[in-house]
């Protein structure tokens, strides 16, 4: 008997200096993708689309900082595809994409209208497939996570990493609002679930729970 197929594969292609993890997912049946996090590097990411075969059907943004964010426009531009993401939280961040951007020397770096704000249990879809929607603040007060089900997959941005969590230090930024979100709204995922964290190494919620100092439950108490 052979396996079935997987209902999506992911490819990690790290984007500008600051290595962010945008990720390419597609529908393993119809071959329809979503850029998550277009930081950068337009003409290698739709390379990448076209070295695998794949149409481009969506763009997903876990949150509005630059990093993650600011090719965002120019992926648009280029494709047509609509933008969905993040919570409209973000605003903030999003319309200060040029500033920010110029500070980083991100010149490319502009302001964008997504198609779709995203809401806390929102679903998006992808090809014949679809994600759950889970609103995240913390790190930004707009942070969304992908998370499929069938995959035990999630794409969770600068929320969480391996053994780290993400910076709060940023305007509205909240330690707080970010430990209840990876302990309310991560870990009843299940412990099984893989994640692409936005920067570094993948990791699972299971090895989280027992070894990040900043989330694992004992640190936590």
């Amino acid at each position: 008997m052979t396996e079935p197929a997987p209902p999506i594969r992911a490819l990690i292609a790290p984007v500008t200096d600051f290595q962010q993890n945008c990720t390419i997912v597609w529908c393993t049946q119809t071959n329809k993708a979503a850029i998550i996090d277009p930081g950068g590097e337009v003409p290698r990411l739709l390379a990448a689309l076209k070295e695998h075969n794949l149409t481009l059907e969506k763009i997903w943004i876990t949150h509005g900082h630059t990093d993650h964010a600011g090719a965002t426009a120019a992926l648009k531009a280029e494709t047509g595809v609509p933008i969905e993401g993040p919570h409209e939280a973000d605003i903030y961040w999003i319309d200060r994409m040029e500033e920010s951007g110029a500070k980083l020397g991100m010149t490319y770096a502009r302001a964008f209208t997504p198609d779709r704000w995203l809401n806390d249990g929102d679903r998006v879809s992808l090809g014949a497939t679809e994600f759950e929607v889970y609103h995240c603040p913390g790190h930004t007060p707009g942070h969304v996570v992908f998370f499929h089900r069938q995959a035990r997959f999630a794409q969770v941005g600068d929320v969480l990493f391996q053994g780290s969590i993400g910076r709060t230090d940023f305007p509205m930024g909240s330690y707080d609002q970010l430990i209840a979100s990876i302990t309310g709204k991560l870990w009843p995922l299940g412990e099984d679930v893989a994640f692409v964290p936005g920067h570094g190494p993948m990791s699972t919620f299971g090895r989280e729970r027992k070894t990040n100092p900043f989330v694992a439950d004992l640190a936590l108490g």
